[in-house]
């Protein structure tokens, strides 16, 4: 019954992502937005629900390693076996538009170095991390919305993403990771509900 019912919940999952995307995409298409932005936007979305479902059901029964570990292996999937399978079966490969390479990949990459000092410092991920996360996920979201309808308003909002708001995401994230390595006797939550003390306290 447990297996069945995970089948049963994940295929309710998928169907629901699609129909989402479907319809969802033909609105933004209907509005004129390129297909670039409404894969970065309303697919990507819609593609990530169950995984959205899946992270906070994990979280809030107390099972953090399953939403790290889906977090973790959604990305590491789709970069590898998505593109991987999509650049194989695609006859002249899988072409890159120029605003992909100038702003999005650059920025998947920074928000990817962005978890290491978040990870491997505090070892968990704070209430204040994550609606930082959330945050920049709004802006972004924000900016390709923008940037579709008004490009010159899209270039000004990108010079404050470059110049103003990752670097001041840097510098906090940097004083973050000394504040947390220098306090001692400091405690993260165990995958089993209790706590454990970090490394050299």
């Amino acid at each position: 019954m447990t297996l069945l019912a995970f089948l049963a919940g994940l295929v309710a999952l998928v169907a629901g992502a699609e129909l989402l995307v479907r319809g969802a995409s033909k609105l933004a298409l209907s509005f004129g937005i390129s297909p670039l932005v409404v894969g970065l936007t309303i697919v990507a979305f819609g593609t990530s629900a169950p995984e959205v479902a899946v992270s906070v059901g994990a979280v809030l029964g107390g099972k953090t390693d399953i939403a790290i570990g889906n977090v973790v292996g959604s990305n590491i999937f789709n970069i590898t076996c998505v593109l991987g399978l999509a650049g194989m079966l695609a006859p002249a490969g899988i072409a890159i538009a120029p605003a992909a390479r100038e702003f999005d990949v650059p920025m998947m990459v920074a928000v990817a170095l962005a978890c290491v000092p978040i990870f491997f410092t505090g070892q968990a991920i704070e209430r204040w991390e994550g609606g930082l996360f959330l945050f920049h996920y709004v802006v972004y979201t924000t900016y390709l919305v923008v940037n579709a309808r008004d490009a010159v308003a899209g270039a000004q909002m990108q010079w404050v993403i470059l110049v103003v708001l990752l670097p001041l995401t840097i510098l906090l994230l940097i004083a973050s990771s000394l504040y947390q390595g220098a306090r001692p006797g400091t405690t993260v939550p165990a995958t089993d509900g209790g706590s454990t003390a970090k490394p050299g306290t």
